[in-house]
């Protein structure tokens, strides 16, 4: 299984990694057709999901791999409970770099290149 987070050059590359029979999850998009109907969209906005998604849909179904989208929401308590593991050490987050905010598109430029090796932070203060 994958979960994949960033752009569309990464989505295809996940697709490959994956055994016949794994499963594609995305945050980033294209929403699937499934999501529409999830969300109960509108007549027309479904096949518009449908087409934005077409092209990794097919490739996935190409490669025998399960592609769906993912939309993730913001949940008070669950935020709580990730907060709490984090500050008791139960979950370590892996930070790579710290930008000041003045230099944010020195950190996208260092994220894009691929070589981070975990969470690329700016700081806001």
């Amino acid at each position: 299984m994958v979960l994949n987070s960033q752009d569309a050059k990464t989505l295809a590359k996940s697709l490959r990694v994956l055994k016949s029979g794994g499963k594609l999850i995305s945050i980033s998009g294209p929403p699937d057709p499934a999501f529409g109907e999830q969300i109960r969209s509108p007549w027309f906005v479904t096949p518009i999901m449908r087409f934005l998604s077409s092209k990794i849909r097919r490739e996935a179904r190409r490669r025998n791999v399960c592609f769906s989208f993912l939309f993730m929401k913001a949940n008070g308590r669950q935020l709580r409970e990730i907060t709490r593991l984090i500050e008791s050490g139960v979950i370590r987050p892996v930070v790579d770099r710290v930008f000041p905010f003045e230099s944010t598109n020195d950190a996208m430029a260092y994220v894009e290149r691929g070589r981070a090796k975990g969470k690329v932070v700016v700081k806001v203060r």
